[in-house]
């Protein structure tokens, strides 16, 4: 399946950052508590995994949480991978 360009974009409502891709909502949840975000639970798919869209959620909801002064609890098995693999990301750990 080709993946078409696609926007990462932060549903404040519902907690999470999304893509539409083919049709198909792919999601980064989390909580966020007393400055902690919680992210507990990613979405990919199968018809769209392995083209890096996970790491893409991830990667921008951080990028959210350093921005805001936040730190992160990697509730998520794929969060906690990603954050282990992403060295300059390890410092929002809380």
């Amino acid at each position: 399946m080709s993946i078409p360009d696609y926007t990462v974009r932060h549903n404040t409502e519902a907690s999470r950052f999304e893509a539409e891709i083919n049709g198909l909502l792919c999601i980064a949840e989390y909580r966020l508590r007393d400055n902690v975000v919680d992210m507990n639970h990613t979405v990919v798919p199968p018809a769209l995994e392995g083209h890096g869209i996970a790491a893409r959620l991830v990667s921008t909801a951080l990028d959210w949480v350093r921005a805001q002064g936040y730190k992160v609890r990697p509730s998520c098995s794929y969060v906690r991978l990603y954050i282990q693999r992403h060295p300059q990301v390890q410092d929002l750990l809380a």
